[in-house]
């Protein structure tokens, strides 16, 4: 359940959903209160003109015939009988009695009184609510004819209608549901796609500097952030096409002048100086070669093609024990990538190098895990500092235990190893292995 929430699709489905259906319930339960009002005031309308009917009757029955017509009136919910001497009016009037004052003609007079205990044995129907107050279950008044005369009517209250929900209800407020559902899908989907695609574009902006710009079209604010994303993405392959041009000129530039002093070290006649003088010119032009290599490993523009993962791995394998490194190799990705050979070659011969220049040997393992080609490069060194994990991959960054000048270690082909496989998706990391050594892992993304 918290990785769906996780998901923005998710959090606006679930906000937007939430919120419809919290207001629809509020809705209708103002409605169902409202027309419970409306119900109950045209059931007190309907009550009162009864009553009124009824006293407005009496005025053509004579005074000393009125006991039959007043104990009919059970029929209809009402106790009538003549007022005794006792029955005094309260001092306020209720709701009831004053609609159907207002409703008789002038001359007859409706006061409330208080209910007796027998007044309500007549019916023994249940308290009603309304608008959460109780009504009594029955109630008194005290009616005066235009004649002086005076009736005592004890009314039942109407009954309730009924609360109780239809037996389609249940269904009715599944479908609601679902059409707000599938609202809120369709919302949340419009709103979410263009953010996916802006998601998207970016995760491919890392590995390749000259995908195809956003199309500019949508809702405005869309346009505007595919604008703004386009313009950042040119000013950064233009900021890094320039530095990779200044780095590779300035080490193209420096081969011509390091060459004549190669040449005229050459015709030093203190063996020992020129000696030493070529070891640091030869140290200066690898130098500049890993420079290259660096301006080469930051332009992502070169064709991308499929290629075969394992057929690469073990060619190199085979070109460094050639060269006379202890280099193993075991297991296969069975995998192949879209990607550019001669930069994975590259990337794939530094790690190898460290791990045989600075390790001893390098024991290569590959597999496929999760959809991803795995390849594993393990050396006998003295391993690397926790705190120096990152800074290793630093350009000219070097430890001193083992990187150093005597080693002929610029400090540039992790650098380099690492921009070439961020290039294609991938990713590397280190590990120190329990003992001795350091296990390199790289990781690409590959189709089997």
């Amino acid at each position: 359940m918290k990785a769906i929430y996780q998901s923005m699709t998710s959090r606006v489905i679930l906000v937007l959903l939430a919120g419809v259906v919290v207001s629809a319930l509020i809705t209708l339960g103002l409605a169902f209160n409202e027309r419970q009002r409306m119900i109950g005031q045209f059931r007190d309308y309907h009550a009162v003109e009864r009553l009124a009917q009824f006293i407005l009757s009496l005025e053509s029955v004579e005074e000393n015939v009125r006991t039959p017509v007043l104990s009919a009136a059970r029929g209809m919910g009402v106790r009538a009988e003549q007022a005794a001497d006792g029955d005094e009016a309260s001092p306020s009037q209720s709701d009831l009695a004053g609609m159907l004052e207002r409703r008789l003609p002038e001359g007859y007079r409706i006061a409330s009184t208080p209910t007796r205990a027998e007044d309500c044995d007549f019916s023994r129907r249940p308290h009603r609510y309304r608008q959460g107050e109780m009504r009594p279950l029955c109630e008194s008044m005290l009616v005066t004819l235009p004649d002086n005369s005076r009736l005592r009517l004890t009314v039942m209250p109407p009954r309730p209608p009924p609360i109780a929900p239809r037996g389609d209800f249940a269904a009715y407020v599944i479908l609601f549901i679902l059409s707000v559902a599938i609202l809120a899908v369709i919302v949340a989907r419009m709103t979410m796609r263009p953010l996916k695609q802006l998601a998207q574009a970016a995760t491919e902006l890392g590995n390749d500097i000259e995908r195809p710009p956003l199309p500019e079209r949508g809702a405005t604010e869309i346009r505007q952030a595919a604008a703004a994303f386009n313009h950042m993405q040119a000013r950064i392959r233009n900021h890094i096409r320039q530095r990779g041009q200044i780095l590779a000129a300035i080490t193209h530039d420096l081969q011509t002048p390091l060459t004549r002093l190669r040449l005229r070290l050459e015709k030093v006649e203190d063996a020992e100086l020129r000696e030493k003088l070529v070891a640091d010119l030869t140290a200066m032009q690898g130098m500049v070669r890993e420079g290259l290599d660096l301006a080469r490993s930051m332009d992502a523009a070169g064709p991308m093609q499929r290629m075969d993962l394992d057929s690469l791995v073990d060619s190199v394998c085979a070109d460094a024990t050639d060269a006379g490194q202890d280099v193993t190799l075991e297991g296969s990705t069975g995998a192949a990538l879209m990607a550019r050979p001669i930069a994975l070659r590259r990337c794939l011969t530094n790690l190898i190098d460290n791990a045989c220049k600075y390790g001893g040997y390098a024991r290569i393992s590959a597999a496929c895990e999760s959809g991803h080609a795995v390849i594993r490069i393990a050396d006998g060194g003295p391993g690397i500092p926790e705190e120096e994990m990152k800074n290793v991959f630093e350009p000219f960054y070097r430890l001193e235990a083992s990187r150093s000048r005597e080693t002929g270690g610029t400090g540039l082909g992790l650098t380099i190893a690492r921009n070439i496989a961020e290039q294609h998706g991938g990713s590397i990391e280190l590990k120190n292995l329990p003992g001795k050594g350091l296990e390199v892992t790289l990781t690409l993304p590959c189709s089997t």
